[in-house]
């Protein structure tokens, strides 16, 4: 027996030394690599131990999320408003004791003016129906507030694809495909659908790039795609196309997009074939006549003088014609990858670009005619409130759900890395989400988010969401006063 453990003793203690002495190898390793290279200055004066620095700095994101910093400072989502989004998403109590941590004389913050007789519950009502396109053949109604933006098929994985598909379906409200195309399992939930034509046009293009409208008829078919989108910019990257590297162009995503394998997606930056407004309401005119349902466009608002131009071509053109709804994106929106400059400092946020592009339609005469969809890192019911306030008819969010299937803001959305799954393709980390699982997590987000949206409304004394408005809400000013909304944007 004793000479067993000897055995077993001496057996470590010969792994430990060859440990060792590879240990000692790869730094003597190393130490040669960083001395004589040229391109990292730390590394070639602190050979080895100049590592560490990018080792920290990687731990750095991680240690701030978790450990240093305050519930209301990070970026892009802070705790509090990611804590929000699990707890409604999870169905949980979403209530929180001893006081709000939000800055309340931050200037830009929204502050709901509530009234001293607010609404009854037995006097509220279910939001009202809104329909889309009233003159094509198959307009679209709904009557939620609160829908599912655009998230590609490439962009995120076939997991998240089916459980927001789901989920979508569930609560009643749309799922937009992102740029990347309609796929098997947008359809595979039953959801409805809006299907977004981008620059490169994927899943309706031809060899060149060009629409093809045999494949434009195809997607039309389907009875659950409900209206189409023309993708103009992004609130991530305005005035550049989708971004998708070639590691997530895999054989399907390939297929469906209608793009070489393995080959970094990389749309242009604007339509080819449009180029003026008169163009786009041709182009809009055409995708509408060939599919026979809404058809809208989405941009984000930087120079505006354009789209009175366009409101004034379309409301002369007759009550066919122009645009069944704009999207609204803020320019801070969010992109699993984007250019630094474009997402910091292009594009107006939406609580400028909204009430700018209202009021432009209620100017025009084609306020009535033309329904407005907002969207832009409105992931708690304060910042959906605060759009319907501006005029919009509809919020549509992206990272919002992505945080209701779990994401955790790792930051690795294109890297392929992602630890929750959403992002990546690698088969290992999807198989941590779980469609069925989060489509309920999706739902119940979608029926939170409208019912507090519904309770500020209550608290404001309106009947229903769609009643709020600008009166009934107030902005923090420079000088710690706040000022109405309908006194700032008079309209």
């Amino acid at each position: 027996m004793l000479d067993v453990v000897g055995q077993f003793l001496n057996l470590l203690l010969y792994l430990f030394v060859l440990a060792l002495a590879a240990g000692i190898v790869a730094v003597c390793a190393m130490y040669v690599i960083d001395i004589t290279q040229t391109t990292h200055a730390i590394r070639r004066n602190y050979p080895v131990v100049g590592r560490f620095r990018y080792f920290f700095e990687e731990l750095g994101e991680f240690f701030r999320q978790y450990f240093f910093a305050m519930d209301r400072e990070e970026m892009p989502f802070n705790r509090a408003e990611r804590a929000w989004a699990y707890r409604a998403a999870k169905g949980i109590d979403s209530t929180m004791a001893f006081g709000s941590t939000r800055d309340l004389h931050r200037p830009g913050t929204l502050i709901y003016v509530n009234c001293a007789w607010p609404t009854l519950d037995e006097d509220s009502t279910a939001a009202s129906s809104v329909t889309v396109g009233p003159y094509c053949e198959q307009p679209f109604t709904t009557d939620r507030i609160f829908h599912v933006s655009g998230m590609s098929y490439g962009a995120i994985s076939a997991p998240a694809i089916k459980a927001l598909s789901r989920g979508a379906q569930m609560a009643g409200c749309w799922l937009n495909t992102g740029e990347g195309g309609l796929s098997s399992h947008h359809l595979e939930g039953g959801a409805d659908i809006v299907f977004q034509i981008g620059t490169a046009k994927y899943g309706v293009r031809d060899k060149e790039g060009r629409l093809d409208e045999g494949k434009l008829r195809e997607i039309a078919a389907h009875s659950t795609v409900r209206m189409f989108e023309i993708k103009l910019s992004q609130g991530a990257k305005p005035g550049k196309g989708g971004i998708l590297p070639g590691a997530k162009v895999t054989e399907e995503i390939a297929a469906v997009r209608g793009i070489p394998i393995g080959e970094a997606s990389i749309s242009p930056n604007r339509h080819p074939d449009i180029g003026s407004c008169g163009e786009l309401l041709d182009f809009i005119d055409r995708v509408r006549t060939i599919t026979g349902k809404p058809v809208g466009f989405k941009t984000v608002v930087g120079a505006w003088g354009w789209l009175e131009e366009l409101f004034r071509e379309a409301h002369a053109r007759g009550p066919h014609a122009g645009p069944d709804f704009i999207a609204i994106d803020s320019g801070d929106g969010g992109s699993g990858a984007a250019p630094k400059p474009l997402m910091d400092a292009v594009g107006l946020p939406i609580q400028e670009s909204l009430p700018i592009v209202v009021d432009l339609l209620q100017k025009t005469g084609m306020r009535d005619r033309v329904k407005v969809i907002a969207s832009g890192k409105m992931v708690n019911p304060s910042e959906v409130a605060g759009a319907l306030c501006f005029g919009a008819d509809f919020v549509v969010s992206a990272r919002g759900f992505m945080f209701a299937l779990g994401c955790i803001q790792a930051m690795k959305c294109n890297k392929n890395t992602c630890p929750t799954g959403i992002t990546t393709h690698d088969r290992r980390l999807q198989r941590g989400l779980v469609p069925a699982d989060k489509a309920l997590r999706v739902m119940r987000y979608q029926q939170t988010m409208e019912k507090e949206v519904g309770m500020i409304a209550h608290s404001c004394g309106v009947p229903e969401a769609r009643c709020l408005r600008r009166k009934h809400c107030r902005m923090v000013m420079p000088n710690g006063r706040s000022l109405p909304l309908d006194e700032l944007y008079p309209g």
